[in-house]
């Protein structure tokens, strides 16, 4: 028996005011505009999915980037035959106990990523949709976006991107309600701008009356003809935009394209007005999915968990002049070729983070994203939700471009590294725009992040193999210069680890620092060693989380500590090191506090005061005091 749209309609439409009057906030007016488009996407047979295993890789993706409709989406689920979303549970939206925040999140099952952050969910169902052509599988990626966020230019990143990819299994949703949060948007209604801007991007442009059913039918007729078909390395096509002309509070004549309504519930006297409006609602009516391919190969499966393979390791010679980033890019090519679902993102400089070594020997598994950092990282966890293991690189310095998205990314619980070279003033000429300096902080913020920097080739090659099997988000910081191996090839790193390179009875004071920092902090220790003055060195390559054991044993055993680092003090490894909570030393801080400029490295460490010269005089200074 065929779904009745309208009836199923009416009933999204009440949830979404009861639900937002009972919790006293939301947005139910930016809910009501889409209720058509979502109503006849799902109970009109053209979203496939199984709504008993929302894991099933053949399942279509639903992505609402306009994630203060939230409203919606849960009526949307609700309203679906077989969901775990009862009456009741909408009557809980926006509690503390509630799978319904204010924003949908990954404690819904139903909820791909956590989303609310405006202008990211084309870039995520990039990804998606990647995946779906990487892996052979049929499922289409929908993503619903405000046309309010169609000012943020990570849009028309994404939007190029899929348009290069030729993505036709990608279909993106403008809700053109015209009235953002104060007002109207830029465009108004004015559908054809958008239609325009989306074809000079690359896209198939429909536009559509968003609350005529039958109308919004035949464009998703439209848009997905042809688009049954298993995506292995088609490269015909183009992606579509459905451009849909709506009125914000559509259902409701005292909403009704009215300013002054954004964010804000219904009190009881306008609810029951509004109730009252919307007539007879059928409290029953559900909505039968259809399910999605049977393909064997892949019918009922969860996104791949198998473990990682170790590779080959290369062998680096003691005192070879390796940069760490041509290190990360010998273990990211055979990580890629040992194991299928490692993939590598890069933003158009491969050939300086040498993530191309990935796109040589493993083309399928490399992904040129171009300067669109922020598009890189969303659709980095659109893959990595689907079960791929995404590396991200490019130079430290433009993961700050992405720095919401980056966050974005701690509230779906993405498995995804992010390598980041070019770190710090010792770069040298390129300048001051180019120094990564405030990366380590940065993705020291995030919940439950990693963050390495390694020193020598050998180091990099164990915590990219320790990254790759950590479930969860990584940032490894590279460096550009090269700088001599230190560890021999049988060393062992663990995340969360410290290498005390140099330590005695004698020592007066610890020196501690990574990357390109530890390689002065030796050259200072053979510097005092002549002079009688005895440190120990510590390698923190683990910044989060780091070795409290070797931090508490050096202020046990030495008098002070001095941190060391190519990088700004402010979130780095000085704060990290003295947050730990278990320092009772003083602590010195040696690190970039002027603003660099361009000249030979070693000219930049001095200027800063964190070359060898340096950190012997502060050691000097402490034990003279």
């Amino acid at each position: 028996m065929p779904n009745d749209i309208n009836k199923i309609a009416k009933l999204m439409r009440y949830w979404i005011l009861t639900s937002s009057t009972a919790a006293g906030s939301g947005h139910p007016t930016s809910s009501l505009s889409a209720v058509e488009l979502m109503a006849v996407l799902f109970f009109n047979g053209y979203f496939k999915y199984d709504i008993k295993n929302p894991e099933n890789q053949n399942n279509d993706r639903l992505i609402f980037s306009k994630g203060h409709a939230s409203p919606l989406f849960y009526s949307l689920w609700a309203a679906v035959a077989g969901s775990s979303i009862t009456n009741k549970e909408l009557t809980t939206f926006r509690k503390f106990t509630s799978r319904l925040e204010g924003h949908p999140t990954r404690r819904l099952p139903y909820t791909e990523v956590a989303t609310g952050s405006l202008g990211q969910g084309l870039s995520v169902g990039v990804g998606m949709a990647l995946n779906a052509r990487y892996d052979g599988l049929a499922y289409k990626t929908f993503v619903l976006l405000g046309d309010s966020e169609m000012a943020e230019g990570s849009n028309w990143e994404a939007m190029q991107v899929a348009a290069y990819y030729k993505l036709n299994n990608l279909i993106g949703i403008i809700d053109v309600n015209r009235l953002g949060q104060r007002g109207e948007t830029m465009p108004g209604h004015d559908v054809k701008d958008f239609a325009d801007k989306a074809k000079a991007f690359g896209w198939e442009a429909v536009v559509v009356d968003g609350h005529n059913v039958q109308q919004v039918a035949r464009v998703y007729d439209k848009a997905l003809k042809g688009r049954d078909a298993i995506y292995r390395v088609s490269t015909t096509g183009k992606p579509v935009m459905i451009i849909a002309k709506t009125l914000k509070g559509k259902g409701v004549s005292f909403l009704e394209n009215k300013d002054g309504w954004h964010g804000k519930a219904l009190a009881e006297d306008d609810l029951n007005k509004a109730i009252k409006e919307l007539g007879e609602v059928d409290h029953e009516a559900r909505g039968q999915l259809k399910a999605p391919s049977s393909n064997p190969a892949v019918a009922g499966q969860t996104p791949n968990k198998s473990k990682i393979i170790n590779p080959k390791s290369k062998i680096y010679r003691k005192d070879e002049q390796v940069a760490t980033r041509q290190a990360y890019g010998d273990v990211i090519a055979a990580l890629a070729k040992a194991n299928k679902q490692v993939v590598v993102l890069d933003a158009e400089v491969s050939n300086s983070t040498f993530a191309e070594t990935v796109k040589e020997k493993t083309p399928r598994q490399f992904f040129e994203m171009f300067i669109t950092e922020q598009n890189m990282v969303g659709a980095a966890l659109g893959l990595a939700r689907r079960g791929k293991i995404p590396f991200v690189s490019t130079f430290a310095a433009f993961f700050t471009r992405a720095a919401d998205q980056i966050r974005m990314c701690q509230y779906s619980g993405a498995n995804i590294k992010f390598i980041g070279s070019h770190a710090g003033v010792s770069i040298g000429e390129d300048g001051a725009s180019q120094m990564g300096l405030e990366e380590i902080a940065l993705f020291r913020s995030v919940h439950n992040s990693v963050v390495l920097y390694p020193s020598d080739a050998v180091a990099t090659q164990k915590l990219v193999l320790a990254a790759a099997k950590h479930d969860g988000l990584v940032y490894l910081q590279t460096t550009r210069a090269k700088t001599p191996v230190i560890y021999s090839n049988g060393e062992s790193f663990k995340i969360g680890g410290s290498k005390t390179i140099f330590q005695s009875k004698k020592d007066v004071a610890t020196v501690i620092a990574a990357g390109i920092a530890l390689h002065e902090a030796i050259k200072a220790f053979y510097e005092l060693q002549k002079q009688g003055i005895h440190i120990r060195v510590i390698d923190l390559y683990s910044v989060k989380p780091l070795d409290t054991k070797a931090l508490q044993k050096a202020c046990q055993e030495t008098q002070a500590l001095i941190v060391v680092e190519d990088n700004h003090p402010e979130g780095g490894l000085y704060e990290a090191v003295c947050g730990s909570g278990v320092i009772t030393r003083p602590t010195y801080s040696l690190a970039v506090t002027k603003l660099p400029r361009s000249g030979k490295p070693e000219e930049l460490l001095k200027y800063e005061g964190i070359d060898a010269a340096g950190i012997v005089e502060k050691v000097k200074s402490i034990i003279t005091t």
